[in-house]
């Protein structure tokens, strides 16, 4: 019997202990894809002209730490639409794609970082089809909270 209860005040003890370590903080806040600073590019509505490259450039924060983000280039001349922005663009007719700009990439931002200044060059072909286009960009931080914004842009 004396054994039993010795065996119990282990367990119990175990069994608290165990569990205060689940009281840490979890992260449920979004991190925030930021693009109203004077060098943000693009933003709704920006341009971009064929056969040059240009710097994307974005503000990332989190309130824990962040992880990743990816950019996506694709056209958008049927109309669909995945706009996060308020204000729209003009858009141009409808039309049948012949060879449009498909531009998807993954970066890295270093350990540890709440904020981040993001940069990445990016050169448009010469040759792809000019029109409207969806500029997204996904932010992830490393709870794996995801925020998208989604910009309308033109290529020219």
């Amino acid at each position: 019997m004396k054994n039993l209860k010795l065996l119990l005040g282990i367990l119990t003890l175990a069994f608290i202990t165990s569990c205060s370590s689940d009281n840490a903080e979890i992260d449920t806040e979004y991190p925030v894809i930021d693009i109203t600073g004077a060098n943000a590019f693009p933003i709704q509505c920006s341009t971009i002209e064929r056969g040059k490259t240009f710097t994307f450039k974005a503000t990332f924060n989190d309130n824990v730490e962040l992880g990743s983000y990816s950019l996506d280039i694709h056209h958008n001349f049927d109309h669909h639409t995945h706009s996060t922005e308020v204000n729209t663009c003009e858009t141009e007719a409808v039309k049948s794609p012949v060879k449009p700009m498909l531009f998807i990439n993954n970066y890295t931002i270093p350990n540890g970082m709440k904020s981040y200044e993001a940069t990445a060059q990016i050169t448009i072909p010469a040759d792809v089809d000019p029109g409207d286009y969806h500029f997204m960009i996904r932010l992830t931080d490393k709870e794996g909270w995801q925020t998208l914004k989604g910009l309308s842009i033109k290529i020219l």
